[in-house]
């Protein structure tokens, strides 16, 4: 299995017991719906590796505690603190109509209330303090626009429309 055909769950942080078990920093809002995970996929030396989850429990609300099969030591859970942690992209939780998961956008035409066809989502920059939906214009500009509930207006998955009402100035500030 590839990255790409998997999503980022989190990185684990660090040991919890001489047991061998482990803390997953979860990178979701909803931690809770992983509990139930009967396994893992570990980047370690740039290849996903699988582990069997034999239990796991909360901790600190967004922390996962994890006893991982074969990891019985400190010494063995030490070689996996710091690494990420996937999961297959058929294991995301479904979301309501008017929700989305960021790679599942890529490629949507976007929409502005008073431009109309703006262009085409190519990604969502969420390494800044705020998340940025990266538009490419027909003309080949860049525009990015804050991710936002407030400036989305519609989601329309079954045809890949995207649909923004954007503040005066926002979109011409990029298409000067």
């Amino acid at each position: 299995m590839t990255k790409d055909e998997c999503f980022y769950l989190g990185k684990i942080v660090s040991k919890y017991s001489f047991k061998g078990e482990l803390l997953i920093k979860l990178d979701t809002d909803e931690p809770e719906s992983y509990l139930t995970t009967e396994s893992i996929l570990v980047e370690l030396n740039r290849k996903l590796i699988p582990f069997f989850i034999e239990e796991s429990s909360l901790h600190k609300s967004s922390l996962l505690r994890v006893q991982l099969e074969d990891v019985n030591s400190e010494e063995d859970a030490d070689e996996l603190v710091g690494l990420s942690v996937f999961l297959p992209l058929k294991q995301l939780p479904q979301l309501a109509e008017d929700q989305f998961y960021y790679h599942e956008i890529i490629g949507f035409t976007a929409f502005d209330e008073k431009f109309g066809e703006i262009g085409k989502i190519t990604g969502v920059n969420d390494t800044t303090p705020q998340a940025l939906f990266e538009i490419e214009h027909k003309n080949g500009k860049e525009i990015l626009i804050p991710v936002n509930d407030s400036l989305i207006q519609k989601i329309d998955k079954s045809n890949q429309s995207f649909y923004f009402q954007t503040p005066e100035g926002l979109i011409e500030m990029y298409l000067e």
